[in-house]
């Protein structure tokens, strides 16, 4: 070869084993992992192994091969079996080992609670690291598909109709069945097989509607307490005002299933819901809350209500959970999809000082309005009148300006970059799990970016 260029020798073998450590540069992403992963506390991992049969990988490797997975979009088992052949980091992290792909899965799934358990004591690593002091944070949704179609789907009017037909086409093949002998068959049909079909669709019919039944009563039995409060609200004014309250009187909800409620015969616990761009897909409304100077993920849930109102509750207990650790939320930043007084007066009483949209704010405002100040609020002014006057103050319109500048690039990066677009499992439980370990792998790969940071201001 010439001279010119650098050899090039594919079928020499190394004199020396080569060693893993040779293979990264420092600084790494894979680096980071590694060293996270040695200050988390495994016992629980490492004492569920009783330590029979052939050897089993360790639980750091396993966990470090599915952390830096998570943090780079890696996510089914194939694809992480696979990047230990192809990927040089990959191979670092698993010790130039080769977990196969039903090794890792059922790992995960054994593991899956004790994995998503972990989120917190990253989020303590983070805080004694000095990237995370927890300030304002900013809570959003973002819809994720959820690992079964919308065809899938079976309404109660729907279920009705077909049940009906089925129960119909049972009867026929029972008379057919007596007549067999007097009357001729269609070719290749055989009677029993057509009714043990049927009756096996009727008894999944009769599983769904007994699931929208169930579903329907929770509602009944949620939507009959508010109705209470509500009249029970009204009659205190009038008797206290002596006279009636104006406008329409509560509507009484309706027990039973409605016509358009819908189970998925995939996925029983996802929900039909609006997507951005139009259109309707079966999905979950994944939310989380990030913590505006680091845009770390501190809070994760997953719900199934397309409606963000009664999230805010929820967000303020897994605050709450990780306060002892790195500190308590001074604000809270949300969109409209999340105003209500209850969450107002809900943040209020945390200790939280809520930013809520009230309504939808111009795009371009005139600049006398950009610039000029609010008069004074009232001093009896109730918690969502001081809140309105926070907001249109230039002081909390800056402050509420973070919210696009956070949350929504998180879920972008996450969705757009990292391509996590539908879940892989099944179920809310494990749903909600597999979500924490998406926060998880994003908050590691922000926490490495923010520790490279640090030490170059240092």
């Amino acid at each position: 070869m010439s001279e010119r260029f650098v050899e090039l020798d594919r079928d020499t073998p190394f004199l020396l084993p080569p060693s893993v450590q040779d293979w990264l540069p420092e600084g790494h992403l894979a680096r980071f992992v590694v060293e996270i992963v040695e200050r988390l506390d495994l016992r629980e991992f490492v004492e569920a192994y009783a330590g029979r049969g052939s050897s089993a990988y360790h639980p750091a490797m396993m966990i470090g091969l599915l952390f830096y997975g998570y943090a780079t979009g890696v996510y089914s088992s194939r694809k992480l079996e696979r990047a230990t052949y192809d990927s040089v980091a990959f191979r670092y992290l698993a010790a130039n080992k080769h977990p196969d792909h039903d090794t890792i899965a059922n790992f995960r799934k054994r593991f899956l609670k004790e994995l998503s358990e972990l989120f917190g004591e990253i989020l303590s690593i983070a805080h004694e690291m000095g990237v995370l002091k927890l300030g304002k944070v900013s809570l959003d949704g973002t819809k994720v598909h959820a690992n079964a179609s919308k065809h899938k789907a079976l309404s109660w009017e729907y279920a009705c109709k077909i049940e009906e037909q089925l129960k119909a086409e049972v009867q026929e093949l029972l008379r057919l069945a007596e007549e067999a002998d007097g009357e001729d068959l269609p070719d290749g049909m055989s009677v029993p097989e057509e009714l043990e079909r049927r009756q096996e669709r009727l008894a999944g019919i009769a599983e769904a509607k007994a699931k929208l039944e169930a579903r329907a009563a929770e509602r009944y039995a949620r939507e009959k307490a508010e109705y209470d409060e509500k009249m029970a609200k009204r009659e205190a004014k009038e008797k206290d005002s002596g006279k009636k309250p104006g406008g329409r009187k509560p509507e009484p909800p309706q027990e039973g299933p409605r016509p358009r409620d819908q189970v998925n015969l995939t996925d029983e616990d996802s929900r039909i819901m609006p997507v951005s761009g139009g259109g309707f897909e079966q999905c979950y409304n994944a939310h989380a809350a990030v913590d505006v100077e680091t845009m770390l993920i501190v809070e994760q849930h997953v719900s199934q209500s397309t409606n963000d109102k009664g999230e805010v509750s929820a967000a303020l207990d897994k605050l709450a959970e990780v306060s002892e650790v790195i500190g308590s939320a001074q604000a809270l930043l949300a969109d409209t999809g999340y105003f209500s007084s209850d969450n107002v007066e809900a943040c209020i009483g945390k200790g939280i000082e809520p930013y809520i949209a009230v309504g939808r704010n111009a795009h371009y405002p005139p600049l006398s309005e950009r610039m000029s100040e609010v008069a004074p609020v009232a001093k009896d002014a109730g918690p969502v009148d001081r809140m309105r006057h926070r907001l249109k103050s230039r002081k909390g319109r800056e402050i509420y300006a973070l919210r696009k500048s956070t949350i929504e690039p998180t879920f972008g990066i996450i969705k757009s970059v990292l391509g996590f677009r539908q879940f892989l499992l099944r179920g809310m439980a494990n749903v909600s799990h597999e979500w924490t370990l998406v926060s998880l792998g994003w908050n590691l790969k922000r926490m490495h970016t923010l520790s490279g940071t640090l030490q170059a201001a240092v």
